[in-house]
């Protein structure tokens, strides 16, 4: 038999009536062990994501794991000749504004779906800021992934502007991106042959290279 919780603070009433919880005059709330597993569970902070992990940690796993950046013309050419994949991590509706012909969508980050303790409070936050789309991490990335894609499969991953693993004067260390961090994803769950587009979708479009859109998709 499950044990049993309580958290009672009595006020004086004047009723006889057999009190409730929500009875004048009585603040009780009584939960098995189970139910007030399931609702601290709720309101903790899921583990760590990726987006989180420091990106010095995350750029040196991409160095020991030889993510390559390539250009857009190059990103063309490997596609066209070599069988390679873009995968567009940008949210679909960015994704169906104009991608490169045949890449996939896969988004990185989507909408906040859950209503967990812990959610409620991160849509509080976005709206505090008055952003009231607030978005987080999809838990369905590399499932989704691997439904269409092999582990061998060679994938040039791409966002809209890109970050940077190369060095700069005010970037020593590069600076991190959706499809940086989603190249981190897929090298720790053990895809071998994942590059990532320098520039991403705007620096594909600003050369001019052909472009999808959702019209001529349907």
């Amino acid at each position: 038999m499950a044990s049993l919780t309580s958290i009672a603070t009595p006020y004086p009433s004047s009723s006889r009536a057999k009190p409730t919880l929500f009875s004048p005059g009585v603040r009780s709330v009584t939960m098995t062990s189970s139910s007030l597993l399931k609702i601290r569970c709720a309101s903790t902070k899921p583990a760590k994501p990726a987006a989180e992990v420091d990106w010095r940690q995350k750029r040196e796993l991409l160095l020991e794991k030889r993510v390559r950046s390539v250009d857009v013309k190059e990103a063309l050419r490997l596609q066209n000749e070599n069988n390679f994949v873009i995968l567009d991590v940008r949210p679909e509706a960015e994704y169906k504004m104009g991608h490169p012909p045949g890449a996939i969508n896969i988004e990185m980050y989507r909408l906040i779906k859950e209503w967990t303790a812990w959610d409620i409070a991160r849509r509080l936050g976005f709206a505090f800021f008055g952003i009231f789309s607030g978005t987080e991490e999809n838990p369905e990335f590399v499932q989704s992934v691997e439904a269409k894609l092999d582990k061998d499969a060679k994938i040039i991953v791409a966002c809209s502007s890109a970050g940077t693993m190369k060095p700069t004067q005010n970037l020593p260390e590069g600076q991190q991106s959706r499809s940086l961090i989603a190249a981190y994803v897929l090298v720790l769950n053990g895809y071998k042959n994942v590059f990532h587009l320098e520039g991403g979708i705007y620096a594909w479009s600003k050369e001019g290279l052909p472009v999808e859109t959702n019209e001529t998709e349907d």
